[in-house]
């Protein structure tokens, strides 16, 4: 992938170089009404390219120097926690004996009360004196 990269670097640097010589003439460009600079036309495109490069590649930079760190974040969030020691194995005379499943509950109309109310009525309101019947 190195490989690739560094010959498309190349490619674009000789491509850069003739356009360069072969449009070596001077250009005026005019800014405002009164303000005309006079330069040369591969420095004039090479500018303009920069110009418009530059920004888009430093947002580029910045979302992909975010998203790196927020997949590590994520990254160390799901990664499971070192367990302290290994616990050594339990031996067959250590190991206790199982014991019989609790029988299950027995539901039926005669065991189960009345419901009573989870919260009791406020029968005096400290703040008036009243009662709670009293309108």
């Amino acid at each position: 992938m190195q490989f690739i990269k560094t010959l498309f670097w190349v490619i674009l640097a000789v491509i850069l170089v003739v356009f360069a010589v072969n449009n070596w003439s001077p250009t005026s460009v005019l800014i405002w009404q009164d303000v005309r600079i006079d330069t040369k036309l591969p420095v004039l495109v090479i500018g303009a390219f920069l110009l418009g490069f530059f920004p888009l590649w430093i947002v580029h930079r910045t979302a992909r120097w975010r998203m790196t760190r927020r997949i590590k974040t994520l990254e160390a969030a799901a990664r499971p926690a070192p367990s302290p020691s290994p616990a050594p194995a339990p031996t067959a005379a250590a190991t206790p004996k199982a014991e019989p499943a609790a029988a299950p509950l027995d539901l039926s109309k005669d065991q189960i009360s009345k419901a009573t109310p989870a919260v009791s009525p406020v029968e005096n309101n400290p703040a008036t004196g009243k009662k709670a019947t009293d309108a």
